[in-house]
């Protein structure tokens, strides 16, 4: 039997598969288009808070709105942990706790979106609410239900469309705090 050190190749045919009775639990594509996306995002807002931390970016009077610094700081660990959960063994215990986590975060990060404007001010992105909510409830449901086909769509459709798709509209919108980090 060879290593995946012999054969790097290997490593990237084990990311189909769920540690479950070998059952896909999301397709190939999904799994690296996640892996890619999100790698690319940590590395983008790694980079942003980087510059924002060395004075790089110019005056932050973002971060003087309180719900934007908590908003910001539930969502940037979705980004990492949900790589994570994609690439790591399904089902075992940590899988089920950071997934609790990852689940919470987003939830929090899209309730928090209610209050970043005076008045609760609704915007285009705002669609992202009721979106995250529903995604949130159905991964934890069909979870349960042992559903884990299911489970993995709604966790690929929640990270690439409520995650991904707002967080590279913060970092392209000018003036918004992820934009000003990164690109001062």
């Amino acid at each position: 039997m060879t290593s995946t050190s012999a054969n790097p190749l290997n490593f990237f045919s084990r990311l189909g598969r769920n540690a479950q009775r070998g059952q896909m639990d999301i397709n190939p594509l999904s799994r690296a288009l996640i892996i890619v996306a999100g790698t690319l995002m940590t590395t983008i807002c790694v980079i942003a808070f980087a510059r924002a931390a060395l004075g790089l970016s110019g005056d932050l009077p973002h971060l003087q709105h309180l719900v934007l610094v908590f908003h910001v700081a539930t969502v940037i660990p979705c980004v990492p942990l949900g790589v994570y959960l994609i690439i790591a063994k399904k089902g075992t215990p940590m899988h089920k706790q950071l997934g609790k986590l990852w689940v919470s975060l987003m939830v929090v990060t899209a309730l928090s979106t209610m209050f970043l404007r005076p008045g609760m001010e609704m915007t285009w992105i705002h669609i992202f609410v009721p979106i995250t909510l529903r995604a949130a409830y159905l991964i934890v449901a069909k979870a349960r239900r042992g559903d884990i086909r299911g489970h993995g769509k709604e966790f690929v459709s929640l990270y690439l469309g409520a995650l991904m798709l707002p967080g590279i509209a913060a970092f392209v919108l000018d003036g918004r705090l992820m934009n000003t980090m990164l690109l001062g």
